[in-house]
């Protein structure tokens, strides 16, 4: 039996390969560049979809034949977990594309800050001779002299910390949902507050998922109680963070820095204080935030997993039964 395997939305141009090759044995793929595009007969026989975004109502009334939905990312909170659990679909995601890139981001918007990697190029820009100055940059730390703060001790928190680990680091972190043992595991410290973190840390990185408990979980209470100097990370997702708490706390100083690879807003509102005072080079957040486009994620080898890893889930699901990474197993009646 061969199993349509539909991608209703396309979001990369050009080569299907990835796509093709998950679902080679046993599956047909389907591709389409917008969901007003497929048609109703095609919905209907579907046996599973790939999207990266959730589909309304009107749509998922048609998916007759549909077992298995995956979103080709970690983050799910775009989906409506519960109607589709109510429909009997599993969703599913694909949380281990992008592990490794990500860590490397969250560590390398660390060691730019401390070390002044954009600060110093940009000032040799303007003159190098004059800024020719290797003590010009005022963080410049001994990393194996610092703390390492995680919040979110999964498998991207967990890349986090053991890569701080190799540089000397003493490694803690925040995450009521992991069992008692994991930081004997890995030998790393745990607190049971945010507070008590920030008060310790001299670089806090950011891994929690984005959901109602977490939105603005890094609020002006928690960044009040950071360690003088302290640099934040974050590469997880933008509204862990207020922002306009950020913005405070570094005009304040009591945030030193602050490395994001991730916004409340995408793409950056210019018209956000924090924004529009790093873009205008205000004096007071000189070398003091570091943005990057949502790009910690992205190598060719992490995209072609993202790509693979979602059909090769529908597949297994629907070839063998076997369910892996579903998100709304809460949810789930009658499953189909």
């Amino acid at each position: 039996m061969t199993f349509r395997v539909l991608w209703p939305v396309m979001r990369w141009p050009g080569d299907r390969a990835p796509e093709l090759a998950s679902v080679a044995n046993g599956g047909e793929a389907l591709f389409y560049d917008s969901a007003k595009s497929v048609p109703s007969e095609v919905w209907a026989n579907a046996d599973a979809l790939v999207n990266g975004v959730d589909l309304d109502a009107s749509i998922r009334s048609q998916l007759t034949r549909c077992r298995i939905f995956v979103k080709p990312a970690v983050g799910f909170d775009n989906i409506d977990l519960k109607a589709w659990g109510e429909l009997g679909i599993p969703v599913c995601n694909v949380p281990d594309y992008g592990t490794q890139e990500v860590a490397d981001h969250a560590i390398a918007l660390m060691i730019d800050l401390m070390k002044g990697i954009t600060f110093h190029t940009r000032e040799l820009k303007k003159s190098p001779r004059q800024y020719w100055r290797p003590a010009l940059n005022p963080f410049g730390r001994r990393l194996s002299a610092c703390t390492f703060g995680v919040v979110g001790l999964g498998r991207i928190g967990t890349a986090a910390a053991l890569r701080a680990k190799a540089f000397g680091m003493r490694v803690v972190f925040y995450d009521p949902y992991v069992s008692n043992g994991t930081d004997l595991s890995i030998g790393v410290k745990r607190v049971h507050s945010l507070t008590e973190l920030f008060g310790m840390c001299d670089v806090v990185s950011i891994h929690a998922p984005l959901s109602a408990g977490t939105t603005k979980l890094i609020n002006a209470t928690v960044l009040a109680a950071s360690k003088p100097g302290l640099i934040l990370i974050n590469t997880a997702r933008g509204p862990i963070i207020d922002l306009d708490a950020l913005h405070d706390a570094l005009k304040a100083g009591t945030v030193q820095a602050a490395g994001l690879d991730v916004l409340p807003e995408e793409p950056a509102n210019p018209d956000h204080p924090l924004i529009r005072a790093w873009a205008a080079d205000e004096e007071w957040i000189d070398h003091r935030l570091v943005l990057t486009p949502h790009s910690a994620f992205f190598t060719p080898e992490s995209v072609y997993d993202m790509r693979y890893k979602a059909g090769e889930v529908a597949l297994t699901y629907l070839t063998t039964g076997r369910l892996q990474n579903c998100v709304n197993e809460a949810f789930l009646k009658n499953r189909r």
